[in-house]
């Protein structure tokens, strides 16, 4: 093996190997194992990765033919449908100044140019395990699983909202491993100076907020979305006549939106020059854009439009979106589109923007949605 490996921990090649497997929504090549691992670890000798493929295989890893692997578990079968499920997905939609791709983020970045994008503003599956085939047929049942489904409180139905406090120590993990691949994939693709603006939960924001931070990016602070989430405040469970003065957990009335950057090219000014970005566009010439933006609950005629679970406002994405082009130009990514809600306050303002989504179902829903979305007037909140 390699000298190189020796600044790695046991197992660390094995276990990255492991990972990009895991994620992938398709078995791989050596080769493609071995590029990916080096975005995790960054530069891994390929003889590295070969010989933890052949040591591990079986017990961790399928050779499914000669040259290409998945990890155990996997079948051929469960490979070949999900590869008959991506032929089928349309490859984008554009709109005005937004295109929308049905497609997984990670294959998506991967393939993109270097330094084709000018900011990122995304709502992730933060939790993952929430946004997995299972728990989203249950979601949309309204019945079991992950989603807690607030009851209806003076005729009006509550969103559902993600349970973070049931993840696992494993599920936890995954988290951290996601989105430093994510962010290893992501960095090369952004322009020195972009910003990545990304929704979260004071749960599970430090677990993102660390992986992007190891992936290369710079921790530019947090926009503080204040909202009531409807997160937390509950008495302890079968035991509300007991403890009726007891709150488990502080009721959340906040929503932190962890803000990074890429590292910049010499000075702000210089960077701004060459790129466009570096830093925020002001509300106005005197108003700095603050850390602190108030908000509400996504209403109910604008939920009308696009029925997501986590649907953002348009009064609140409009802000963010509009700051992250610090001259107004360049584009927009939102590599989780969901509902498209990102696209729509670009569209609203006038950005150039593109996003991706996996879910057949909320592509569907996003077709439909960011035209409406575009032209919604979120009036005062």
């Amino acid at each position: 093996m390699d000298k190189e490996t020796s600044r790695y921990s046991p197992g660390q090649v094995r276990d990255a190997v492991r990972e990009v497997l895991s994620l992938s929504p398709r078995s791989l090549s050596v080769r493609e194992i071995e590029d990916q691992v080096s975005q995790v670890l960054g530069h891994t000798p390929a003889s590295s990765v070969r010989s933890y493929l052949r040591l591990n295989t079986p017990e961790l890893f399928v050779r499914e033919k000669r040259g290409i692997y998945s990890v155990k578990g996997r079948t051929i079968g469960e490979v070949q449908r999900t590869l008959v499920a991506l032929q089928k997905w349309r490859e984008s939609v554009q709109f005005d100044k937004a295109r929308l791709f049905h497609a997984d983020c990670f294959d998506w970045i991967e393939r993109q140019p270097d330094k084709s994008f000018h900011a990122v503003v995304t709502d992730p599956p933060y939790g993952l395990h929430e946004y997995s085939p299972e728990q989203q047929a249950k979601l949309r049942r309204r019945k079991g699983g992950v989603w807690r489904i607030p009851p209806a409180f003076d005729g009006h139905v509550r969103s559902p909202l993600p349970r973070f406090t049931t993840l696992t120590a494993e599920q936890l993990d995954d988290v951290k491993k996601y989105f430093h691949l994510w962010g290893r994939l992501l960095l090369p693709k952004l322009v020195p100076g972009a910003h990545v603006v990304v929704a979260s939960n004071p749960l599970v924001s430090y677990l993102v907020s660390g992986s992007l931070a190891n992936a290369g990016f710079e921790r530019r602070g947090e926009i503080i979305r204040l909202t009531m989430t409807m997160r937390g405040g509950d008495r302890p469970k079968a035991a509300h006549d007991e403890f009726p003065d007891i709150s488990v957990m502080p009721r959340s009335m906040w929503e932190p939106w962890i803000v990074f950057r890429k590292p910049i090219e010499g000075r702000v000014q210089d960077n701004l020059r060459k790129w466009g970005t570096g830093g925020f566009r002001r509300p106005g010439r005197e108003k700095p854009f603050g850390d602190v933006i108030a908000s509400a609950p996504t209403r109910s005629t604008e939920r009308n439009l696009a029925p997501h679970p986590s649907l953002k406002p348009q009064a609140f994405l409009r802000q963010v979106v509009r700051a992250v082009l610090p001259i107004g130009t360049g584009i927009v990514l939102d590599p989780f589109a969901g509902a498209g809600s990102t696209l729509a306050a670009a569209e609203a303002i006038g950005y150039q923007s593109i996003g991706v989504e996996k879910d057949e179902h909320y592509f569907a829903m996003a077709c439909e949605a960011i035209p409406k979305l575009a032209r919604f007037s979120p009036g005062k909140h």
